[in-house]
């Protein structure tokens, strides 16, 4: 008899308990149009896209119809949209590309923002590396930068501006289309990560006036491992990952159909009811905001009112983050103290540093990220349970009894 593995989600013991997922910025669960949508990809029209038979065609065929879902979707068109595995790849290669054009006509500065995602961050880190010099603005106490910001970094030699939509940990949204604006009057191209935005804010790249922006399909209830580039025709793509020809020659790799169709499915979705969703998670963020504000020695990050519809991120001071999301879990409530990509990291969130905060404030960060599937009761629970997790661990503290 074949060995057959058993991946377990959960402890069975815990099967009756009611679990409050507020992590939505980290992941977001599939939804069900995005399964059914993907599930015969899997099994039934499995073929290689590449493949002229006619299980290959029928792949071939879904990759052209997602292609035209997303295009329209952001405001672009098909031959526009290349597929990746993920945000993270698809800023990668946005960055790259624009740095290796830039190159071409001896422009090796790049303007970004100090509280960009590492996916940013560090491929301009590499860049430096090899020469290219890099100015991350700074940004004020909300995590804004000013349209003014930027023109006055711009010189001859830059070669692109890269800011992102939205804060994937204040949610602060960034003015982007004022942005886009002054890059095309100097000649600049244009990259916004909107991989936190895309589907949870109107967002057109036509309107916006970007020349390039990244998403991932994780973050509007589609699966892992999916990324997509949109980038404007006449910017040309470097390839980062080598092999086939692929993405019309600027992305190697057999390409993940059923994760394409999924993000195609989900992304459609997202936009289509963008609005009412972001109404009914709005009153829900704010209604958040409002309870957890009333804990003494506590902060909203990110900006009041120009922030995503359900991001809510504090700082409580005489608290430490990962305690808080530990007591968190046990009653069942699912947070994060930032950034998912750095939950690993004993260092404070880069993000909060930036807004002026001291490392012993920005360690005590909760981000409580909601969707459409969270519910009034269960932001009662959360305003109800919080509090007295902050007077425990306070009460544990030196520095805050001293």
């Amino acid at each position: 008899m074949p060995h057959r593995t058993t991946f377990i989600a959960g402890d069975e013991n815990m099967s009756d308990f009611k679990r409050i997922y507020a992590d939505n910025a980290a992941t977001t669960q599939c939804s069900v149009a995005a399964i059914r949508a993907m599930t015969p990809y899997f099994y039934e029209s499995y073929g290689n896209p590449s493949s002229l038979h006619s299980y290959g065609q029928e792949a071939a065929n879904a990759l052209a119809q997602a292609r035209e879902i997303i295009a329209q979707a952001i405001g672009g068109q098909p031959q526009e949209v290349f597929f990746t595995a993920s945000g993270t790849e698809s800023d990668n290669q946005a960055i790259i590309s624009a740095a290796r054009f830039g190159a071409r006509k001896n422009k090796r500065h790049i303007i970004s923002s100090a509280i960009e995602h590492h996916a940013v961050l560090h491929t301009l880190d590499a860049l430096e590396k090899e020469g290219w010099e890099i100015t991350l603005l700074p940004v004020d106490e909300y995590g804004l930068i000013t349209p003014e910001q930027v023109k006055n970094a711009i010189r001859e030699d830059t070669a692109l501006v890269s800011v992102m939509l939205a804060n994937n940990e204040i949610g602060t949204i960034q003015p982007i289309g004022e942005i886009a604006a002054i890059c095309r009057e100097s000649g600049v191209i244009c990259h916004t990560d909107a991989v936190q935005a895309m589907g949870h804010i109107p967002v057109n790249a036509a309107d916006l006036g970007i020349d390039m922006l990244s998403l991932s399909g994780h973050k509007i209830h589609g699966p892992k491992g999916a990324g997509v580039l949109w980038c404007r025709r006449g910017i040309p793509l470097t390839s980062i990952i080598h092999g086939g020809a692929q993405e019309r020659g600027k992305r190697a790799g057999t390409e993940n159909i059923p994760a394409i169709v999924g993000t195609a499915v989900a992304l459609e979705e997202a936009v289509t009811h963008c609005d009412s969703n972001a109404s009914f998670v709005r009153e829900l963020r704010d209604l958040l905001i409002d309870g957890l504000s009333e804990i003494p020695a506590s902060r909203l990050n990110g900006h009041p009112t120009k922030r995503l519809p359900g991001n809510t991120s504090f700082c409580f001071e005489g608290v430490e983050g990962e305690s808080m999301l530990l007591l968190l879990d046990q009653n069942g409530i699912c947070a994060s103290s930032g950034s998912a990509c750095t939950s690993g990291s004993l260092e404070p969130s880069h993000v909060l540093l930036a807004l002026g905060l001291p490392h012993e404030i920005a360690h005590g960060s909760l981000r409580l990220s909601l969707s459409a599937d969270n519910t009034r009761e269960e932001i009662d629970h959360i305003i109800k349970v919080l509090p007295p997790i902050i007077q425990r661990l306070r009460d544990m503290s030196p520095l805050w009894r001293k």
